[in-house]
């Protein structure tokens, strides 16, 4: 009898370099609607992410939080990869840099003079509280 996996291979890489590479039980992700579950033996699915966390709950069952600012995620059988132009590690995330970032974006917001001006600070705005409620919930987690 063919046993299912129980695990399957996950790697986020963003333009830079590669942020995680390794096993996983279960993958969640900012989906386009809403939060995204992957199972070994999903459904072989390309889509696009949100900006957000995406967890990955480790064969072990320790967990890995990984920002990444939107991008594109191909799932197929037994591997997961997360495509993001930025992507940072829980650990990584600076709550300094973050909040003077957000700092910085919201200034922005209030200078934006023209449509586009207030849409660019807006997304970037909702990358800074995506990457704050992202360390919120890897610092709870420790």
């Amino acid at each position: 009898m063919d046993h299912a996996p129980h695990t399957f291979q996950v790697d986020v890489v963003s333009a830079q370099e590669s942020i995680y590479s390794g096993e996983a039980r279960f993958v969640v992700l900012p989906g386009e609607a809403g939060e995204l579950g992957i199972y070994p033996r999903h459904t072989p699915l390309i889509t696009r992410v949100k900006p957000g966390s995406v967890r990955i709950e480790k064969p072990d069952g320790s967990e890995e939080f990984v920002f990444i600012a939107g991008g594109i995620l191909e799932v197929q059988p037994n591997r997961v990869t997360v495509l993001s132009d930025t992507a940072i590690r829980g650990k990584d995330l600076d709550e300094e840099k973050a909040n003077e970032a957000r700092a910085a974006a919201e200034e922005a917001l209030r200078n934006a003079k023209t449509e586009i001006d207030l849409a660019k600070a807006q997304s970037e705005l909702a990358i800074m509280a995506a990457q704050l409620a992202a360390l919120r919930k890897y610092r709870q987690k420790r």
